[in-house]
């Protein structure tokens, strides 16, 4: 593997409630349309969606259901759920980092996360892979999660 790939899904939506200042009683659940998988690129977008790696008309959605969200040290956390993706469901462990909670100018109050991760998406089915004449092969197996999330107290 020589380069990396981003992308991201457009389409998703989740719920976080919590009653304790720490989050550390967080209830969290997102589900992200497959669907909507987008790295700029429709050949491969399309690739993606199909039987190769989302298979989007039978694994639709990816689901998260947390477990655990632990206080480490200063902002960090450590978020334990399941993920279920291609209709394999994992355990994954995330890092958490909490950027604060703030007022703004509406009288909403927002707290804002940076969550990352990496897992092997072998463990969750997707496989597909192409051997190169030069040795090795195209696609890697480790896949790095990145989510910037901003949440609005209700």
């Amino acid at each position: 593997v020589i380069s990396t790939v981003t992308g991201k899904f457009q389409e998703f939506e989740g719920d976080i409630k919590a009653d304790k200042a720490d989050f550390s009683d967080a209830k969290i659940s997102f589900t992200i349309q497959a669907t909507s998988v987008n790295t700029n690129n429709e050949k491969r977008d399309n690739h993606l969606r199909g039987e190769d790696f989302f298979n989007v008309e039978i694994n639709p959605e990816i689901t998260f259901v947390g477990k655990k969200l632990t206080p480490e040290s200063g902002k960090k956390h450590k978020l334990v759920g399941d993920l279920t993706m291609h209709g394999v469901t994992n355990e994954v462990e995330l890092d958490v980092k909490y950027n604060g909670t703030i007022k703004d100018p509406w009288g909403n109050t927002r707290a804002g996360f940076k969550v990352s991760g990496e897992l092997n998406r072998e463990d969750f089915g997707l496989v597909y892979n192409t051997a190169l004449e030069a040795g090795g092969v195209l696609i890697g197996k480790e896949v790095e999660i990145q989510v910037n999330l901003e949440l609005v107290k209700e």
